[in-house]
Parts: structure tokens; sequence; C-alpha cells
């Protein structure tokens, strides 16, 4: 029995899996974090740094790292790399001015070693606004066609009214479980 073998037995036994939720700022992380797990989003402010969600679903249990997604905060991102089963790349789908930055971002974090297998889930947000992007917008101007080395999705959402959130943490729980858990 291989090593690899061993740490994904051990982590069956836990069912336990690591995300990391990254996006540019405003993008809606903290929401839709805070509105998954039914606390109150009235007053969210800005993430300078990164909270911690340990969140129960499907009996996983997932470790949510929510990273600032402010200019400055970027260059830190890579501090959080490691071991993430799962990446959220969350979108203002309302803030056209910024998808040439928000592409070049995601591209970029997908060339990372440390995040090679991790499952992509991408969150059109803010669906709710007027002038939002559809998904299949988005997947354009995104690119996401080009991805190659991720399994990825792009799920329409509104964190703010909690629309097809579930869809699309059941859709990375699924594809991180298929990958990592083995099967008995």
């Amino acid at each position: 029995m291989g090593l690899l073998t061993i740490l994904k037995k051990m982590r069956q036994k836990e069912k336990e899996v690591r995300i990391l939720m990254l996006g540019l700022d405003n993008a809606g992380k903290t929401t839709i974090v805070k509105k998954f797990n039914g606390e109150d989003i009235d007053k969210i402010s800005p993430t300078l740094g990164f909270n911690i969600k340990t969140l129960e679903h499907r009996g996983f249990k997932l470790n949510v790292w929510d990273v600032g997604g402010q200019k400055s905060l970027r260059s830190y991102w890579r501090n959080y790399f490691e071991s993430t089963d799962g990446l959220v790349w969350v979108v203002d789908s309302a803030d056209r001015r910024r998808l040439d930055d928000c592409r070049t971002e995601l591209h970029a974090l997908l060339q990372e070693e440390r995040l090679a297998g991790a499952s992509l889930l991408v969150f059109a947000n803010k669906q709710d606004l007027p002038g939002a992007l559809s998904a299949r917008e988005l997947k354009e101007i995104l690119q996401l066609d080009e991805i190659k080395t991720h399994h990825w999705i792009i799920q329409s959402c509104s964190a703010v009214k909690g629309d097809k959130l579930l869809e699309g943490v059941d859709w990375v729980v699924t594809d991180i479980a298929s990958r990592i858990f083995t099967m008995d």
C-alpha cells in the first residue's frame, strides 16, 4: 500500500476538505461564506487578511479559507495554496471594467503547482444586479474553455439572496470527493 493510498484512506475517515476562496476585492467571497453558513450579511467589511470557516455539508467537514482580494494582498495568496482541494473563484458579474484583471489573476493562479489538481468552482456572483453578465458570457470573457489542468464549472449565483450557492458547493464537494476519497 503506497503512501498516497494511506493518506487517502486517512482523509476518507475524516472526510475533511480544504477550500480556498479567492477573487478580486468586492466580489462577494465573505458574503457567500456567511450566507451559506446562515450568518447575518448586513454588516460585511473588506477582508484584510483571511477568515477560516469550518462548515459541515453532506457529511464533509469543509475548511473554507476566505482570503482578501485587494491588489495589495494578492501577492500573499500563495501562502494559502498548500493542501488545497478546491478553489472557489468569485467574480462580480456586474463589474465589467475589472474582468480583464479577473481573468489574468485566475489564469495566473491555475499555473501554481501547489494548486494542481484542485477542483475549480467559478461563482458568477451578483446575478441579482442590473447589467450583470451571464455565466455563459463570463465563461467566454474569462476564457474558461482554455482550462485543461483542472476540473471546473461556472455557476451563476447571488450571495445576497443565496441563489445557487448550494448547487455550486455541491458540485465542488462531489468533484473533490471523487478524486480524493476512495470508495469502499
